[in-house]
C-alpha cells in the first residue's frame, strides 16, 4: 500500500524538477550576462538533469501500472485495451515524429546550448517549438498504452509545464538572437504552422 503513494510522490516531484531544470537549461544567454560563457556548459548540465527527472517521471508510469493508487477512478478504460493502444499510437506516432524531427533539425543544441549557433532551419521554419509540440503528448500516450485513466489525467500537467518551458526559452532566444528572433516569432507559430 505504500508503493503507490511513494510512486505518486516520485512522479510529482520528478515532474517539478524536470520543469525546474529545463527552465534553467534554456537560459544560457541570460546567465552569460552574469557569469560569462561558462553559462553554456552549466545549461548543458541542467539539461542533463532535466532529462533524468523526465525519465524518472515516465518510469513512474510503468510502476503505477503494477501498483495503482487505491481510488474510485477505474483502473482501466471501459473499452478494450486494443482501443487504448490504437489511440495511443494514433497520437504517439506523429508526436514522436515531430519531436525527433525537431531534435534532428536543432542538432547538438537539443542537448547542449551553443553560443555560436545560428537560428535553426528545417521544421523550425514552420513552428518554433516542434520538440515541445511532440513531446507534450508522449506521457499522455504512455497513459493510453498502459490503459490507465489516472495516468492520462495526470499527463495533463504536461500542458502548462511545456508552455512555461517554451516561454522561458523564448525569453532567452530573444536575448541571443535579438530582432531576428522577434521577427521570427511574428511570422512562425509556436506549435502550429501559420499560413504565410
Amino acid at each position: 500500500m505504500v508503493i503507490p503513494w511513494l510512486n505518486l510522490g516520485l512522479m510529482v516531484y520528478s515532474s517539478i524538477l524536470f520543469l525546474y531544470f529545463y527552465v534553467m537549461s534554456v537560459a544560457p544567454a541570460g546567465l552569460a550576462n552574469v557569469m560569462g560563457d561558462e553559462a553554456y556548459a552549466l545549461c548543458a548540465r541542467y539539461r542533463q538533469a532535466a532529462m533524468l527527472f523526465e525519465f524518472l517521471a515516465a518510469a513512474g508510469y510503468v510502476v503505477y501500472f503494477y501498483h495503482p493508487l487505491p481510488m474510485p477512478l477505474p483502473r482501466t478504460f471501459p473499452w478494450g485495451w486494443n482501443v487504448s493502444k490504437a489511440l495511443g499510437l494514433l497520437i504517439g506516432a506523429p508526436s514522436m515524429y515531430i519531436m525527433l524531427r525537431g531534435m534532428r533539425d536543432a542538432g547538438d543544441e537539443s542537448l547542449t546550448p551553443d553560443k555560436g549557433r545560428i537560428m535553426f532551419g528545417g521544421i523550425y521554419e514552420h513552428v518554433r517549438h516542434p520538440q515541445a509540440a511532440g513531446e507534450v503528448f508522449l506521457r499522455f500516450t504512455m497513459g493510453l498504452l498502459l490503459n490507465s485513466p489516472f495516468l492520462v489525467l495526470f499527463s495533463l500537467i504536461d500542458v502548462p509545464m511545456y508552455l512555461i518551458m517554451c516561454r522561458a526559452e523564448e525569453q532567452d532566444l530573444m536575448l541571443r538572437f535579438g530582432d531576428a528572433y522577434v521577427e521570427y516569432m511574428k511570422t512562425t507559430g509556436a506549435f502550429i504552422p501559420r499560413r504565410k
